[in-house]
């Protein structure tokens, strides 16, 4: 009976300590970082638990600066010293450059700001930060908040309507509004208003008043003055490398109808194997092998990872200006283009003055948008990516049809186009917000859901029906008939009522 017992106490400590090593982090902590543990273990578990499966709690940045090839994780040179030997852990992050961040704020003897930005994640990932500057990505809050025609769209859409002695109106959203929707993705701007004192468990502790906090979207402004969000697709605070590879985390921003890729991907081929057979792929493996890895492309392959082909020879190194393999901008404009020479696109103005790649009957800013030769670099790129999966003549094909499709849908947006400017010169519709009124959301969703997705359709080897009545050409197709209908209809209805007018005559 007393062995029985000894015996079982024996199992369950033995239970016990491998399970708190199995939660435990493998390198040894700051004593600043041990110090945020003994609260913050209690008051916030899912946090702790998360870092704790983190590469950051288990190698230390000199551990990670002795790994060679592509098992070395840190892009730095160098790394402050004293972070050099423990764990990546809660001080490290939330203090660093903290005279940098306008949220700064004492705590428990620290200085500890709340948003960590890119610029702190370069300490040790310094490469990866400079290639962001340069994603279209990191400057989302500007490429919206700075352009005056994109904004009369979220007014269009965010602010509330108003019916009131037979009239509708509407009255201005409110900004929480405006950050739970397209700045939710875009990023939302930091900015300081304040200290509150809040009673816990610890006693009166004074925090910081944010203004645009919570937000993890691309292009965050943050309290230092960096844009982007790492976390945007690293997730805090495990920040997983699996994580950021699968579609379902490029799905928050991108699921449409105005960036329809994830749909359009689920629904392709590619996504198909992904659905089928991904639970057995490796998302660790760096480089990324093709077959090996991973048997169908995800959206991380295509713009992001360092992939490998047969014998492991490296056929695109990794990138996080992801526009490095993007010869054209599909998506967000009336019409498809090069891509733009800038990540800042607020600075983009046409021939017209508009702050767009091209005029309303498709004329090109180039001087703001890469050239031929850079557009053939960066398909080669591309197709290098498809090229372990296909042989050359399915990839030159697949590609053809894509700049058909682009070509075609750039044909279709500038005929409703057409007729929405002769709407506009006709007095039918107002053009101060070209988005605000019935008709002229039909002619934008022409070309910001039918034109998109057909194209998206075309750009990611498929897509099933997305192609076709999914949002696809039938829509499209239909809405520049409607466009035509409503403008005969009103125009007829308008002469009509001129050729039965009462002419009136002097007295």
């Amino acid at each position: 009976m007393f062995r029985t017992i000894a015996l079982l106490v024996c199992l369950t400590l033995s239970a016990a300590l491998a399970m708190a090593q199995d939660r435990a982090p493998q390198a040894p902590v700051s004593a600043a970082t041990s110090e945020c543990l003994m609260c913050h273990e209690s008051l916030h578990p899912g946090i702790v638990e998360a870092w704790k499966k983190s590469r950051h709690a288990a190698v230390t940045p000199a551990e990670a600066f002795s790994l060679a090839g592509s098992k070395r994780r840190i892009s730095a040179e160098s790394v402050p010293e004293k972070y050099a030997d423990t764990a990546v852990g809660c001080a490290e992050c939330h203090t660093t450059r903290a005279e940098k961040h306008a949220d700064s704020f004492p705590h428990s003897g620290y200085s500890v700001h709340v948003a960590v930005s890119p610029d702190d994640c370069a300490q040790c990932h310094a490469k990866e930060r400079e290639q962001y500057t340069r994603n279209i990505m990191a400057e989302a809050w500007g490429n919206l908040a700075e352009n005056p025609l994109f904004m009369q769209m979220v007014r269009a859409i965010n602010d509330v309507p108003v019916y009131d002695g037979g009239l509708l109106s509407s009255r201005a959203a409110s900004t929480s509004t405006d950050e739970e929707t397209c700045f939710s993705c875009h990023g939302t701007k930091l900015r300081m208003t304040g200290i509150e004192t809040r009673d816990t468990i610890m006693g009166e502790m004074e925090f910081p008043l944010i203004e645009g906090w919570p937000n993890s979207g691309v292009g965050r402004v943050n309290l230092d003055g960096s844009k982007g969000s790492c976390t945007a697709c690293h997730a805090r605070h495990q920040f997983s490398m699996e994580m950021a590879r699968k579609p379902e985390t490029c799905m928050v921003c991108h699921s449409g109808p105005d960036v329809p890729a994830y749909k359009v991907y689920k629904a392709s081929r590619h996504g198909n194997l992904h659905s089928a057979l991904g639970k057995d792929w490796n998302y660790s493996a760096i480089p990324w092998t093709a077959g090996q890895d991973f048997g169908a492309p995800t959206c991380a392959v295509c713009h992001v990872s360092r992939v490998a082909g047969g014998d492991g020879v490296v056929v695109a190194e990794r990138t996080h200006a992801m526009s490095d393999r993007l010869p054209w901008r599909i998506f967000g404009v009336p019409y498809a283009t090069a891509h733009p020479k800038s990540a800042d696109t607020s600075i983009i103005r046409n021939a017209d003055g508009q702050p767009l790649p091209a005029t309303l009957d498709n004329r090109p800013a180039t001087e703001f948008l890469v050239d031929k030769a850079e557009q053939n670099k960066r398909l080669a790129a591309m197709q290098s990516v498809c090229l372990p999966c296909h042989d050359a003549s399915w990839v030159d094909g697949y590609f053809a049809r894509l700049e058909t499709t682009i070509e075609e849908t750039n044909a279709a947006t500038l005929a409703a186009t057409r007729i929405m400017q002769r709407i506009w010169a006709e007095g039918l519709a107002d053009d101060g917000n070209p988005f605000d009124e019935y008709i002229e959301r039909v002619w934008a969703r022409s070309w910001l859901f039918y034109a998109t997705t057909t194209r998206f359709a075309s750009a990611m080897a498929g897509g099933g029906d997305y192609a076709v009545f999914e949002n696809g050409r039938y829509q499209l197709m239909e809405t520049v008939r409607k466009l035509d209908d409503w403008h005969r209809a009103r125009s007829a209805k308008a002469d009509v009522n001129t050729a039965t007018k009462t002419p009136t005559t002097a007295p």
